[in-house]
């Protein structure tokens, strides 16, 4: 934004008397933040990262692993479920242990955010479908995004592109705001109630995490829609500083606390 349109924002914020709410992440909720993960060697990656460096502890559980998840969330801030290879449509005990799990944040209210499979699983709890393609495309790589007016109601300033590695997606639940969309996934990120967020793509991808995904997951590449390995990095090298901005803003709205922001100049 250029200097004199930024003073005009500023100017009509303070003609009309508005403060811009500003959202933070600090230590002042000593309360750290369940991290449910699917693999053995998953990590929360940049999420994670985000986290800890605001001074905000993680909770680790892996259901898969047989680890219990809480009866509520009375002793977490918050609570994020992460990606993986299952599909929410799989029978394993644990992934139906999971849906029902997360009718805790639900009925508590209390701030939660499904990426990938995690909002794969949302919307399922939520009883929209969960399902692949029509045209069998994956998204596998860097792919447009764009928020829509509701989107940008919770976070300013959303990405254009975006990090993926999907072949399923979801309808949007019943009661849902959709904040951001796709081509071939139209359904990209949502908000059910007042704290309870998914977003299909991945930006807590690390260099590392794309380093292990592109090279165990390989086969992947070759998938309807896959973009090759090298564009994985070329994309990270464009397009990663807006999905970084964005995963900070957001992380603050959903875990932070809300704060005023500073009077107009």
């Amino acid at each position: 934004m250029a200097f004199h349109e930024h003073a005009l924002t500023n100017e009509t914020a303070a003609v009309a008397g508005l403060r811009e709410p500003k959202y933070v992440l600090d230590a002042t909720d000593v309360r750290p933040v369940l991290i449910v993960l699917h693999q053995e060697t998953s990590t929360p990656g940049r999420v994670g990262q985000v986290l800890q460096r605001h001074g905000v502890a993680l909770d680790i559980r892996r259901p898969v692993l047989g680890q219990a998840l809480p009866a509520t969330l009375d002793a977490h801030r918050g609570a994020i479920v992460f990606g993986g290879p299952p599909s929410a449509n799989d029978p394993h005990d644990y992934i139906k242990a999971e849906l029902d799990w997360i009718g805790v944040p639900l009925k508590e209210e209390r701030p939660f955010l499904g990426i990938c499979l995690g909002a794969q699983m949302l919307a399922k709890r939520l009883g929209a479908a969960v399902a692949s393609h029509p045209g069998g495309l994956a998204e596998i790589g860097y792919y447009p995004l764009r928020s829509t007016t509701e989107g940008r109601q919770i976070v300013r300033h959303w990405p254009q592109m975006i990090y993926q590695w999907h072949r399923e997606g979801f309808d949007l639940p019943r009661g849902a705001r959709l904040l951001a969309e796709g081509d071939w996934y139209p359904n990209q990120a949502f908000q059910y109630g007042p704290a309870a967020f998914g977003v299909q793509f991945h930006a807590e991808l690390t260099l590392a995490m794309m380093h292990r995904w592109t090279t165990r997951g390989h086969e992947r590449l070759q998938l309807p829609g896959a973009q090759a390995r090298r564009a994985h990095f070329d994309g990270r090298s464009v397009y990663d500083a807006p999905v970084l901005r964005w995963l900070e803003a957001f992380l603050a709205r959903s875990f932070g606390r809300r704060v005023e922001a500073a009077d107009p100049a």
